[in-house]
Formats: structure tokens, sequence, C-alpha cells
């Protein structure tokens, strides 16, 4: 039997820099995605606080912090890009992040904020964005990276006990700009 897509109408919404004004609505997202989903493999849900310092820490290393803010409706959702792992030969490639608030998904804020970010790392000289998705059952997750590119690299199995059960981990790579084909400037 063919499952028939719900069409959702939601309010036109702009991709923009996150601002010290946005983190009441990440913090709000993001909490919800801590307690109630599998993409996060926290378990406690940060404080405000603790989303400034992170987004701060991202925006002082020059990489992409992004929101999705809806007209009227403020922040739908949010993305950055931040080092995938801290030793020096990994400097060239990053990792991303993206969370919709619920009631949210499926109208097209994760394509584009995912879209925006991808363009603003290849700017930024950066030449591989790695996906590490929480759980292999994010089916909505892994099909909106290959729709933008990325291609399976793997999965951890069980490497997250949360709500009572094993996660996997499923990793994506997407290139940027020239990839690996030639070295970095």
């Amino acid at each position: 039997m063919a499952r028939r897509r719900r069409h959702q109408c939601f309010m036109p919404f702009t991709i923009r820099d996150a601002a010290d004004a946005d983190i009441g609505a990440i913090t709000a997202i993001y909490a919800h995605a801590v307690l109630h989903g599998r993409a996060s493999f926290e378990t406690e849900a940060p404080d405000e606080a603790e989303i400034a310092r992170r987004r701060a820490a991202i925006v002082e290393r020059g990489m992409p912090y992004l929101v999705a803010d809806e007209t009227g409706a403020g922040v739908a959702g949010y993305a950055y890009a931040g080092p995938y792992r801290a030793r020096p030969a990994y400097r060239f490639s990053v990792e991303n992040s993206i969370y919709v608030a619920p009631g949210r998904q499926g109208g097209g804020i994760g394509r584009a904020l995912l879209e925006a970010l991808i363009a603003r790392c290849e700017a930024g000289g950066f030449r591989l964005m790695v996906a590490v998705i929480g759980d292999s059952a994010n089916a909505a997750s892994i099909r909106l990276h290959a729709r933008c590119g990325f291609a399976h690299a793997g999965v951890l199995p069980s490497v997250g006990w949360k709500h009572g059960q094993w996660l996997d981990t499923v990793l994506m790579t997407r290139p940027l700009g020239l990839g690996n084909t030639a070295p970095p400037p």
C-alpha cells in the first residue's frame, strides 16, 4: 500500500546567521531533541548558558551557525558546522548538526539549512562534511543527507544507550569544493 505524503503548510522562512537573541529558541529545539529523540546522544538537555557557550565556540572558529527564521513565528530550526575532530590533520573536515522544531519537520527547513551550511563551508575552504547521524532508524535524516549529496560511509552499531535501547550511529560524508582532488590552500 502506498503511503500518502502529508502536505504541511508552513510560514515562509529565511536562513540567516544565528544571533544571541536566538539562544532561547535554539535551546528549546535542542532540549526537545535530547529529551524525546534519538538524534542526539546527550541525555540531559543543556541550559541556555551552555548553548550560548557552544555557539560562541563555533562562531569564534569562523564556522557557520545558522537558523531558519519563520516570518512572524521565530526560529523553526538551526544548523551548524563544527570541527570533525580536534587533531590538526582534520582541520579541513567539518561535522554538521541540524535540528528542526517539533511540528516543523517535513516543510523543507532541514534541507534549506543543510544546503546553506554546505555552501558556507565550501566558501570557508573546508573539503569534507561528515554527518554523524544518531540512530540508524532515523530515515528522515539519512534521506535528507543523501538528497544533499552525502554518501554512506559506515555504521557504528550499538554505540549509544538511550531511552532504554542501544542505538547505532550512521556516518555519511560529502566532499566540499575541490574535495580531495587537490591539496588544501
